[in-house]
């Protein structure tokens, strides 16, 4: 019997409306939901394909065990969690907790009953050596946060809808549907700026698909993002735009920032940033002149040397003009689902409380960078980790230097994945537990809502039902945790309650938790049946959820700091500014060689996990290595032609395509590409192997303030493949 299902998108912030016609269980047809309130209609390529991730016949149905040659073979359930728990008890109780290493990955952000279950599994494990996705693009913004709001959660987002001066600054909203903001169908968005006579300014080392949107586009040097944004905070106060009495009120430190702009005008930054001094005045002045600018920033910005201290400078350019709480520039999302207050509550809310052992960087939200799994797997002492658990991640493409940690991770006692497929990582792995396709398990977004600036409660059911045997991501987290000794909230009291509870007929379900932060959020009933708040059941009652209006202006109600203000001023962030102010004082460079290797998103692709998706990889060759022709003339380089890329840790021959979107002397080549390994099962991504960018980044290369990897302005140089001669008949 055919029937239709309404569901948001599950793969980015966006969150489309979608429509799955379904018969007899099988999905038969995607498309677009033209009456979701929120998206209108618009759906990218990767939505429209997220069922062919259901039906991909490369997608594991069942456990799998590697054996000694390195093939796989299925194996049951209860035989894989078996040997999963008593190997990481085994190893755990030989080595420590801080023996077994996590990761995980950029899909259970959008997955509630995935992510909520984490938590518990991680309690179980008792590791500090946790890392994930979000060490890699968002630590900086997370540190940011913390030191400026009192909550790594509390993320500004523009309030693009209102604004009338949109500055970009290393980020692509056109391709990734804006990241850190809930904008589908961004391009529309950014389009309507200038039809209501606004202006859009993207400053970039790329002529961006957000770029050709723009009213204007400036190159900048990566790595230079910090630099900008502080001399555009420099020419607003030099030339008096800024209300200092108004800044005052609201945040603490301003004095102490404001004596150190004077090593940051545009004159000294140009040598950073390669924009003139005249353009950078001029930019602020537009910026002042507006009556309601923002200042964006996202992942470019993120993953260069001064990552944390561009994104606070970002926040400290719309909070000096005013525009950070008000309508048209950055403002404080207030879910239903309160991320910021789950973070806070779960202990997951702070920066250097903790680091690595060999060498200690430091954590942030309780993530350590990703960049340390290869050492530390590899250094012996106290401490080295012996096994690895990956939820749905792929830290060998996803991760600096991946070819160390790929050679790393030969080395582990034991690996246990929680994954769709057999890949890069995962490979690896002595037992991999694939969980159904999201399409099986209900949906509410649980991150998103932190940065969407229309409020809204949302809840879609699954688009099909689980196949006999088939499990959830959650509930084989669960299994996992039981075998390791813990429960489903990681509180041991209300575990053991629950655990006595469960021998009476009781089942954990995620629903109840999601419930429950939903009635204690800002918009909850509090459980008072007199009070006019939310809960799931009422949720549930429209199929687009429940839409509880716009974000409010002003910052008091989101501030976390006791006080109640904004803190400029914090220590690392300080140390941070000294040191690029040293940088400029010392005409530094960074670069020893020729070029500067920056990273590309596309469209059609979803980081390293959609490239087995026939629709997702047809037409031209998108893993190629875009050259300036200047670059290429200079290297005897042509179009089409394969050329070496060469860094410290890596040289590999990758496809060229000259084009001038680059400015001269930037190179730039996508990221999650790189599937060789993994040829033998996912077909088609094998077909599309593609060159892997983090074979060329560095992992000796950090962020001073996070020690995030620096994926963006990595030196490097560019040669000519000489053609070897074929061989002549004897």
């Amino acid at each position: 019997m055919a029937s239709t299902v309404l569901r948001s998108c599950n793969l980015c912030e966006a969150g489309c409306g979608l429509k799955f016609e379904v018969e007899d269980n099988r999905i038969v047809g995607v498309e677009p939901d033209e009456n979701d309130p929120y998206s209108h209609g618009y759906v990218c390529p990767k939505g429209i394909a997220i069922a062919d991730i259901h039906n991909d016949p490369d997608r594991l149905r069942t456990p799998m065990r590697r054996g000694a040659d390195g093939s796989f073979h299925a194996v049951s359930w209860e035989d894989a969690f078996a040997l999963a728990g008593a190997r990481l008890r085994e190893i755990r109780a030989r080595h420590g907790a801080d023996a077994i290493a996590v990761y995980f990955g950029n899909p259970l952000v959008h997955n509630y009953s995935g992510i909520m279950m984490l938590g518990a599994l991680l309690k179980a494990l008792g590791t500090r050596n946790r890392t994930g996705a979000g060490s890699q693009d968002t630590s900086p913004r997370f540190a940011a946060s913390y030191y400026l709001y009192g909550n790594t959660l509390l993320m500004p987002a523009p309030d693009i809808d209102r604004t009338d001066y949109f500055l970009c600054v290393g980020a692509n909203p056109a391709v990734s549907q804006g990241s850190g903001m809930v904008t589908p169908n961004t391009r529309a968005r950014i389009r309507a700026i200038r039809e209501r006579g606004g202006k859009v300014v993207v400053v970039d080392p790329r002529h961006t698909e957000t770029a050709k949107l723009a009213d204007e586009h400036v190159f900048i040097r990566p790595g230079g993002d910090a630099a900008f944004l502080l001399a555009l905070v420099h020419v607003l106060a030099d030339d008096g735009r800024i209300d200092r009495d108004a800044v005052r009120a609201i945040a603490t430190g301003w004095d102490a920032v404001e004596r150190r702009l004077p090593a940051f005008s545009p004159e000294r930054t140009e040598r950073v940033t390669g924009i003139a001094p005249s353009e950078t005045r001029r930019l602020a002045a537009e910026f002042a002149a507006a009556v309601r600018g923002v200042v964006y920033t996202r992942v470019g910005t993120c993953n260069n040397p001064s990552g944390t201290l561009a994104t606070w400078a970002n926040d400290v350019v719309n909070i000096a003009m005013g525009r950070l709480g008000a309508a048209g520039g950055a403002m404080f999302a207030e879910p239903a689902l309160d991320g910021a207050q789950f973070v806070r509550f779960g202990g997951m809310n702070g920066h250097d409380r903790w680091r690595s052992r060999v060498r200690k960087l430091p954590e942030t939200g309780c993530d350590l960078p990703a960049s340390i799994l290869a050492e530390e797997i590899e250094t012996p002492g106290e401490g080295q980790v012996h096994a690895m658990v990956t939820v749905a991640g792929n830290p060998v493409l996803s991760t600096p230097n991946g070819r160390r940690l790929d050679r790393a991770m030969e080395q582990l006692e034991f690996m246990v994945a929680i994954d769709l497929y057999i890949n890069e990582t995962t490979r690896h792995a002595d037992v991999i537990l694939p969980p159904c396709w999201s399409l099986a398990e209900d949906h509410s977004p649980p991150v998103a809502p932190s940065v969407a600036l229309r409020t809204v409660a949302r809840w879609c059911p699954p688009v099909v039902q689980k196949s006999e045997g088939e499990l959830a991501d959650w509930e084989i987290m669960l299994r996992l945790t039981h075998e390791l000794g813990g429960g489903p909230t990681g509180m041991k009291w209300l575990d053991r309650a629950l655990s006595v509870a469960s021998r009476f007929g009781w089942k954990y379900d995620p629903q109840h938790t999601l419930d429950m932060l939903l009635r204690i959020g800002p918009h909850g009933d509090r459980f008072l049946p007199w009070r006019n708040g939310i809960n799931l059941k009422k949720v549930k009652q429209s199929p687009y959820g429940l839409d509880l209006g716009p974000a409010r202006a002003g910052l008091h109600h989101r501030l976390q700091h006791r006080d109640g203000k904004i803190h400029l001023v914090a220590e690392p962030i300080m140390r941070a500014l000294a040191e690029l102010e040293e940088q400029l004082q010392a005409h530094q460079t960074t670069n020893n060689l020729d070029l500067l290797l920056i990273g590309r998103r596309e469209l059609r692709t979803n980081n390293s996990w959609m490239h087995n998706i026939p629709a997702l990889v047809a037409g031209r060759d998108r893993c190629v290595l875009y050259v300036h022709p200047q670059d290429a003339q200079r290297a005897g380089l042509r179009d089409s032609e394969p050329a070496l890329l060469e860094g410290r840790v890596h040289s590999g021959v990758v496809p060229v395509r000259v084009t001038d979107e680059l400015m001269p002397g930037v190179v730039s080549l996508p990221h999650g590409w790189g599937h060789a390994a993994s040829a033998q099962w996912q077909s088609v991504a094998g077909t599309h192997a593609g060159v892997s960018v983090n074979d060329f980044t560095d992992d000796q290369r950090v962020e001073s303030v996070v020690g995030q990897s620096i994926l963006n302005g990595v030196p490097v140089r560019l040669r000519r493949v000489e053609r070897q001669p074929a061989d002549r008949a004897a």
